[in-house]
């Protein structure tokens, strides 16, 4: 088909440069841009692995074992490494045979057990299971996550399961730049006392995060500067502003300097992003910045929408499937939002300009400084001002629909934020220059070694205060602003595109002065007002009991419209873990105002008309009858109809007891708190006996609506 399109544009092309005419031009330039959707389609099919006969997903039987390398660093959670694999071959019925794939893989955190290594090719055995949906209402859907990366199967794979019989990286050049971060990480390591401290380090100069406690990671995400700790497009940026104005103010007038500064400029970009790993966010800022001194050096007639147009078109035929990762559609947004708004935005105050109108021939000349180095800051301020309310116009609608949550204090952070973290930036980075300079001198001359320490610990004093300032000023904010995270906002994929209309809308109307535009985002407006209407009127009249599917706990939710109460059956409160990815997503989904947590059934305000016995709660809600079995059923229970029946803790029973007491008509559910082997025993018999079953586990949150 994209063969197709391109043929048909190359002859559309010739008979519009014959016609001449002004109308066939801009036919083929519509055509083109069909023809460029077409290749990207095209493309993307491609690239999809699972497409490929030799998949995981396509071959017929089990997997005995698999031959795979790790693909990454890991990701060091409290009791697992994760990583990724990329599978080369598989046996399958005693026979091995190529085969591709990706498989996001979990290993116990043990004594005995090594970190995973990039390049460490594995021999596993065991079967590797497709990526599970999303098991609860609103959760995260971490399935389709992994197959925009290519990766379709997860396994947790016990020390016993694998060996590693080789080391060969797919890419040496990346394996020696993560070696390298890692050598650079304990400078760090080595330098900064405070724990605190060296995390943010590392994360803000090597993009290393996994020494960032859960408690930080936080108040930056309630300040709106979480983008600090990650080695991005600001870190890049940096860099390639001190660079270009350090070589402009030194060299600004040698001959050939636009071309070999170029040069310059490229290589101090690509050797930073070699020295992080070469990580994908901080590779997508080189390639972007990149472009653009490129085309500053061609001096050819450009703009920086068309210069970022290449990059981003650059990195979508290596990757199309980039198109739907988050950081890079933030990053082209904020840069897009940043060239066009911040210029008009810094345009309406120009505060040196109303500083030099304050001076006066006959004022002392320390009252002119005043009023020169005032106006000075405060025009600083503005233009910081400006860069950071150009960023968030682009960016909220994303952050509310990715992340529901938008910080009100996004504008004192980051205003505070990004001097001192661009401080600590070129900071750390001359911590690593002074200690790899101490280190040649010690080599050549041991005898100055203890005198050259110096040098390192004394940058490394600046660099952990800077920090120490910065996490305190963010820690700040955090306690006097409180209230200032606007969270739980839930936009759908639709509405957000709508947010992105309207604002287009009034920039066109700002850019044009046009009361239409102006007349269609109100219009819009009023679309997107009713649909969060629409939307919370069909939530206000639902309700609904929910059987959550949480790891080891048996969890209820009983809703009605916008409101919850979660029983946590076991009497043991839920962490806030498992609140915060299991509960707290579908909370969002129904844009909940009271979600009531309790341990047990005691006190539980839910009309509920309870009855126990040795291992049995029955529960009457809205009409809904429901039976907690736990332990066994007693011969002697007399028939008691229910709709739904949960077996929580492998629940001694047997269907001819389930069918004596509840009847064969109502479900069976095993909850989370029955283990696997249990829930293979018993689904088995009970379907063979007629019952209907459901494993939260395996399938997901059981759902049902009370009767009406």
């Amino acid at each position: 088909m994209a063969s197709g399109g391109i043929s048909l544009f190359v002859v559309g092309q010739w008979w519009a440069a014959k016609s001449g005419s002004a109308s066939a031009n801009d036919a083929m330039g519509l055509l083109a841009l069909a023809v460029v959707f077409l290749a990207g389609l095209t493309s993307a099919q491609l690239a999809t692995e699972s497409r490929r006969p030799n998949h995981l997903s396509q071959l017929q039987g089990p997997v005995e074992f698999y031959r795979a390398v790790v693909d990454e660093n890991p990701v060091v959670r409290p009791a697992t490494y994760a990583t990724t694999l990329r599978v080369s071959a598989v046996r399958v019925g005693g026979r091995w045979q190529t085969a591709v794939g990706g498989i996001r893989v979990s290993v116990p955190r043990e004594v005995g057990v090594a970190t995973p290594r990039y390049g460490e090719v594995w021999l596993v055995r065991g079967q590797p299971t497709p990526a599970k949906a999303p098991l609860n209402p609103g959760e995260f859907d971490y399935r389709r996550y992994l197959a925009y990366h290519q990766i379709y199967h997860q396994q947790f794979i016990h020390p016993d399961q694998y060996r590693q019989i080789a080391f060969l990286p797919p890419s040496y050049v990346r394996a020696v730049s993560l070696r390298v971060a890692q050598v650079l990480d304990g400078v760090f390591r080595r330098y900064l006392t405070a724990k605190r401290e060296y995390a943010l380090a590392s994360a803000l100069v090597l993009g290393l995060k996994n020494d960032i406690d859960s408690e930080t990671k936080q108040a930056y995400a309630n300040t709106g500067t979480t983008h600090i700790m990650a080695v991005s497009g600001l870190q890049v940026g940096l860099l390639f502003g001190l660079i270009t104005w350090v070589l402009r103010r030194l060299f600004g007038g040698a001959p050939g300097f636009r071309y070999w500064s170029a040069g310059v400029g490229l290589a101090v970009i690509w050797s930073y992003a070699f020295i992080t790993g070469c990580s994908a966010s901080v590779l997508r800022a080189a390639v972007m910045f990149s472009f653009i001194i490129v085309a500053r050096v061609s001096e050819r007639q450009s703009t920086m929408y068309n210069t970022l147009a290449v990059a981003a078109f650059a990195l979508l035929c290596y990757d199309p499937y980039l198109l739907a990762d988050v950081g890079f559609q933030l990053s082209f947004l904020a840069v897009l939002s940043i060239v066009y708004l911040q210029p008009r935005i810094a345009g309406w105050l120009d505060f040196q300009e109303l500083a030099a109108r304050r001076q006066r021939p006959w004022q002392p000349r320390p009252v002119r400084y005043l009023w020169l180095a005032g106006g000075w800051s405060a025009e600083w301020i503005w233009q910081a001002t400006a860069l950071t309310l150009a960023a968030q116009v682009a960016t909220f609608p994303l952050g509310l629909y990715y992340f529901h949550q938008f910080p009100l204090s996004f504008l004192l952070s980051n205003l505070v934020a990004v001097p001192l973290s661009s401080g600590a930036l070129y900071v750390g980075l001359g911590l690593l220059a002074v200690t790899g300079i101490t280190h040649g001198i010690s080599a050549l001359v041991p005898a100055f070694a203890s005198s050259v320490e110096a040098g390192p610990r004394l940058v490394a004093v600046l660099l952990e205060n800077i920090i120490w300032a910065f996490n305190e000023y963010i820690f700040w904010i955090g306690r006097q602003m409180p209230h200032a995270l606007i969270s739980g906002v839930q936009l759908t994929a639709p509405q957000t595109w709508l947010v992105f209309v309207i604002i287009l809308s009034l920039l066109l109307f700002l850019a044009v002065k046009r009361l239409a535009w102006l007349g269609l985002a109100c219009a819009l407006l009023s679309v997107f007002a009713g649909s969060r209407v629409w939307a919370a009127h069909r939530t206000s009249t639902d309700e609904e009991l929910i059987i959550y599917s949480i790891p080891r706990r048996s969890v209820c939710g009983f809703w009605q419209g916008a409101a919850a109460d979660i029983v946590s059956v076991d009497s043991l409160p839920l962490s806030e873990t498992e609140r915060t990815y299991r509960i707290v997503p579908g909370a969002i989904q129904r844009a909940s105002r009271r979600v009531s947590y309790h341990q047990g059934w005691q006190a539980t305000p839910i009309p509920a008309t309870l009855q126990a016995d040795d291992g049995l709660v029955l529960v009457v809600w809205r009409g809904l009858r429901l039976a907690f079995v736990t332990g066994y059923l007693s011969p002697a229970r007399q028939p008691w109809p229910v709709d739904v029946v949960i077996l929580r803790r492998n629940a001694r029973v047997r269907p001819a007891e389930l069918a004596a007491v509840f009847g064969k008509k109502p479900p069976i559910i095993f909850d989370s708190s029955c283990r696997s082997w249990y829930v293979a025993r018993q689904d088995s018999v009970l379907r063979a006996a007629g019952f209907l079953t459901h494993d939260v586990t395996a399938q997901g949150a059981f759902r049902q609506q009370p009767r009406q």
